[in-house]
């Protein structure tokens, strides 16, 4: 049942991220910018072995999950808006603390 309720959440918010349309693309030259669940879309935090870590260490069934690879364009702050209760405020807060300390890849 949670299986299946996760699968809808990740596929109306990817419904909804695509009718959105996509941000236009921004150049500067500062710095890379840190981590965040609020601006890393999930993909990248899965593809980096070290951001990958954090998200086992807080949400290892979720990551586990097949489907949240469903939810790769996404940020973890736009997953809230479907399971609030799975990834609470605080929740991203702790894993934003820790996906600070990861030096991000140019």
């Amino acid at each position: 049942m949670k299986t299946s309720l996760f699968a809808a959440m990740v596929a109306a918010a990817l419904l909804m991220a695509g009718a959105a349309g996509a941000a236009p693309a921004t150049t500067t030259t500062a710095a890379a910018p840190a981590y965040s669940t609020s601006e890393t879309d999930i993909g990248t935090l899965l593809d980096n072995a070290q951001t990958k870590a954090v998200l086992v260490k807080f949400i290892p069934d979720t990551v586990a999950n097949p489907q949240f690879e469903q939810a790769r364009a996404m940020t973890l702050k736009q997953v809230q808006a479907y399971a609030p209760d799975k990834f609470s405020d605080d929740l991203l807060v702790k894993i934003d603390a820790e996906l600070a300390k990861v030096t991000p890849k140019p």
